[in-house]
């Protein structure tokens, strides 16, 4: 007569884990999953941002991105880290001209002064018509380049703005250089 061994005749657990192991969740469980490009180059690799309660819990590779399909570089592996260091700057510190010492500003001070010396800047050089009299309605002393992580909308909005509503002639985008 055949005999199975002892050992199979024993109920056997499906998988080696305490109760304890067995009870806990993944950190990620309940989380919104905000889709996202990593923003160190220009490969615009996929991301998926994780938070809970307004704050980043983690960052991973996005595997539906037909672009890394859920693989990082090192540096895009460490996007979490950049967003949670306690060492980076979250206000603005602003140094007057001819100053040594920085000063705390509230960002919408930032912002105003931003706009107003782009203002200033725009308003002494706008040129409206060149020497043989055609319109130009430009500016030569502004220019701006664009990060190559810049998806298509924002950088179609940033030609808009420079280009369309300041004038600004010198426009570039880090993809092409």
């Amino acid at each position: 007569m055949f005999r199975l061994p002892l050992f199979a005749h024993a109920q056997v657990a499906r998988e080696p884990y305490s109760q304890q192991s067995s009870a806990k969740t993944s950190r990620l469980r309940g989380a919104t999953v905000t889709e996202s490009v990593c923003p160190y180059c220009a490969v615009g690799c996929g991301q998926l941002i994780y938070t809970k309660g307004g704050k980043i819990i983690d960052i991973e590779g996005n595997p539906d991105s037909p672009i890394n399909e859920g693989t990082l570089c090192p540096k895009g592996a460490n996007a979490f880290q950049l967003a949670v260091n306690p060492h980076r700057v979250t206000e603005v510190l602003y140094r007057a001209p001819h100053s040594s010492a920085w000063e705390t500003r509230p960002l919408d001070w930032a912002m105003n002064r931003i706009a107003q010396l782009t203002k200033e800047a725009r308003d002494a050089d706008f040129t409206v018509r060149n020497e043989q009299g055609q319109s130009i309605n430009s500016v030569r002393s502004i220019g701006t380049l664009g990060g190559a992580t810049i998806d298509n909308e924002e950088n179609y909005l940033i030609k808009k703005l420079f280009g369309g509503g300041l004038g600004v002639v010198s426009i570039e985008n880090q993809a092409r250089i």
